[in-house]
Parts: structure tokens; C-alpha cells; sequence
């Protein structure tokens, strides 16, 4: 596959409330994008690398290590009600209507300091079978998810699934959730699709220590103490 066949999208909006700035906060020494973009652009997949934003700083420091902002996001896919799936399909028109088409996306989100390079490229193998629209990584919850408890109306323990009371862990089926780091398509899945999840997914599994949801101070400030533990303070993986 040619590399003029895909194309990168980090989609970046300002605004962010519970960690103002998120996107483009430091993180151990550098910008929290900057991690997605100089990955995307170490893989040497990417014909482009663009960042999808409707703020001029992100835009601005976005550039600076080395993406594209090729046009400003309009601002009713910029609240706190868009989903991602909108913003690529918007970008991939944008592109088919003002630059090429391509074959390929590959939707890589701005807070994923944990992003490996290998990845991406395994990723982007898996959609080279004409059976699979799409992939990205996946990681096993810590504990079984069908031991999962519940508060009760009257402030008390619950089982969501009781009936698993009394089976032993080893015997319940494994689970495993989205790490929020990327999403390779087909573009055409990504236009077409309603659902990334489903029988044409090829999931990539990855170890646990390097999924990290950030959407709070405490989040960050655990997501920083793992990439030092295993990269050294400000020391890019």
C-alpha cells in the first residue's frame, strides 16, 4: 500500500473544562499532542498528519512538531456533545473535496501519551484484509467486569450480575474495553458506518500499563508517574 493512501486525523478541540487546556498542556517535558503527532510521523505511514481544531493555540503548537492544520473545525463540531466519529467523517470530506482521497484513516486522539509506534503500524496491517473496516487497540480490565458492583437505592452493595455470585474468576469470561488511543478505517467505513465495533473490527491487544483514560487531575498526574516509571522523566517512549 502506498504511503499517499493514508492519512493521519488528531482530532483537538479547545474548551476542555475538567483539565483546561488538556490537549495542549505539558506532560512530562513537552505538549500532551505532541505525543500523537511526532508517533504518527515516526511510522512514516502517513502521506499527511493534520490536526482537526478550532482553537488557534492548538493549531499553532500542533504545527510547530510537525502536523498540518489545513482548516479551522467549524464550531458546531467543537461542543462538548461531538462525537469523534462526526469530526473524521468531516475531515475525510474536507480532504476529498479540497485535497485527494484516500484509502486510509487512521483517527489518532490527542491525550494518548502511551501511543507506540509498532501499533500503529500492526494496525494498519490488520485493515489490509478486505474483511476488516477497522482497528485499534484493546486492553483487558483489571478485575472481571461481571463482579461488578453497584450502590442500591438504599446506599448499599449490589451485583449487577448476581448470578455470577458464586463463579470462581478463572471461570469468567475475559472482557475487554477501548484504550482511547486510535482508530485505523477503511475511509469509507469511517463514511459509511455507524459503529466502529463489530464482526469486520480486528482488535489489537496491548498491556494494561499503557491505557490510561485522562479526563481528571488525578488521572494526569498517575499517567505522568507511569511514563516516568517506564520511560524516565522527561523522556519521550
Amino acid at each position: 500500500m502506498k504511503k499517499a493512501d493514508t492519512i493521519a486525523i488528531i482530532p483537538a478541540r479547545g474548551g476542555s473544562k475538567r483539565i483546561p487546556k488538556k490537549n495542549i498542556k505539558p506532560f512530562c517535558g513537552k505538549p500532551m499532542i505532541a505525543y500523537s503527532i511526532e508517533k504518527a510521523i515516526g511510522t512514516g505511514l502517513f502521506s499527511r498528519v493534520i490536526v482537526s481544531t478550532d482553537d488557534h493555540e492548538i493549531a499553532e503548537i500542533a504545527v510547530r512538531f510537525g502536523a498540518q492544520v489545513p482548516f479551522t473545525r467549524p464550531g458546531e463540531l467543537a461542543d462538548d456533545f461531538t462525537v469523534t466519529m462526526d469530526v473524521i467523517r468531516h475531515a475525510i470530506t474536507w480532504l476529498n473535496e479540497h485535497d485527494r482521497e484516500y484509502s486510509f484513516a487512521c483517527c489518532i486522539y490527542p491525550t494518548a501519551p502511551f501511543i507506540r509506534e509498532e501499533d500503529l503500524k500492526e494496525g494498519f496491517e490488520r485493515i489490509q484484509d478486505d474483511e476488516v473496516h477497522f482497528s485499534f487497540p484493546v486492553t483487558t480490565f483489571a478485575s472481571s467486569i461481571f463482579r461488578a458492583l453497584k450502590l442500591t437505592e438504599n446506599n448499599r452493595l449490589g451485583m449487577f450480575w448476581p448470578e455470577y455470585l458464586n463463579t470462581r474468576t478463572q471461570d469468567l469470561p475475559e472482557a475487554f474495553h477501548d484504550t482511547g488511543q486510535f482508530y485505523w478505517g477503511k475511509t469509507k467505513s469511517f463514511l459509511q458506518s455507524d459503529s466502529i465495533f463489530g464482526e469486520y473490527t480486528s482488535p489489537l491487544i496491548i498491556p494494561r500499563h499503557l491505557a490510561h483514560d485522562i479526563d481528571t487531575p488525578e488521572d494526569w498526574r498517575r499517567a505522568e508517574l507511569m511514563f516516568q516509571a517506564l520511560y524516565g522523566s522527561n523522556v519521550s517512549p
